[in-house]
């Protein structure tokens, strides 16, 4: 295995996503693979281009760790990207997402429903329902109001908490020794120390 996939769309904000691919590559020996549903390189909101490694319906559950879905303003949740999401819920894989993309793609999954959750979409105003439709998809019951939420397996977050998210999931994969590691990594990224 050892391999996370990373769920990306045209306008992605990528500079969320950007960190947690690296340490995920860099110090815990992950090959990140960029999937998307037509296989076809995407452009981030930054301006850059970023090659596509696969298409979802390519993907295979038991060969990945998990997945991480980009955030951005995009809410399209085709069969196969909730299929694979279920079936690595199913195996308590890492299932991540940011931002409003993230979160919602999730909520729209079913994925959202037996977990708590933060996302920055916290009521489905008339702004969402001009982007994303009427329905809202999100189980507000299970919202916390936090930067980042970690419910066993699912972990979301606001795209401004990009280093906390990317902390909960080097975490998730246990890259730290103990809390006092994971503070101090914490406080040393964010600088302050």
């Amino acid at each position: 295995m050892n391999k996370i996939a990373l769920f990306m769309f045209d306008e992605m904000t990528d500079y969320e996503i950007t960190f947690i691919t690296h340490l995920l590559h860099a110090d815990a020996g992950k090959d990140v693979i960029a999937v998307s549903y037509d296989g076809q390189s995407v452009k981030g909101r930054s301006g850059l281009r970023y090659e596509i490694d696969k298409k979802v319906s390519e993907l295979v559950a038991e060969e990945l760790d998990g997945i991480i879905i980009c955030g951005g303003w995009f809410g399209e949740l085709r069969i196969e990207l909730q299929q694979l999401l279920m079936e690595l819920n199913l195996q308590k894989k890492l299932i991540a997402g940011i931002c409003g993309a993230g979160t919602l793609l999730l909520a729209k999954a079913g994925m959202l429903k037996n977990v708590q959750y933060t996302t920055p979409i916290s009521e489905w105003d008339k702004k969402y329902q001009e982007l994303f439709g009427t329905t809202d998809h999100f189980p507000r019951a299970n919202f916390i109001a936090k930067r980042v939420v970690r419910d066993r397996n699912v972990i979301t977050a606001h795209g401004n908490a990009f280093i906390d998210f990317a902390i909960e999931i080097c975490d998730f994969f246990s890259l730290f020794s103990s809390e006092q590691e994971k503070s101090e990594f914490s406080k040393n990224i964010k600088g302050a120390i």
